[in-house]
């Protein structure tokens, strides 16, 4: 096929895709909870804990890398 041989994820962009989640859902989630919207707020909050998770397995494949690799979006 035409796949390349040292393909590599756009972990630049999954991080900051992933901090957009969590910021956000973590303030609607704050929101959702003054609102009186249990149910809401907590199917938020586990979103952004998804999101956290999610930066710290970006964050040990960008260390796994090591220096002078390179990702798209750097």
């Amino acid at each position: 096929m035409t796949e390349p041989a040292t393909a590599e994820s756009a972990l630049n962009l999954r991080a900051v895709l992933a901090l957009f989640g969590l910021v956000l859902c973590t303030a609607l989630a704050v929101a959702s909870f003054v609102a009186g919207l249990e149910v809401l707020g907590l199917a938020l909050a586990v979103l952004a804990v998804a999101a956290a998770v999610d930066l710290g397995v970006v964050q040990r494949r960008r260390h796994a890398r090591g220096p002078g690799s390179t990702s798209l979006f750097e």
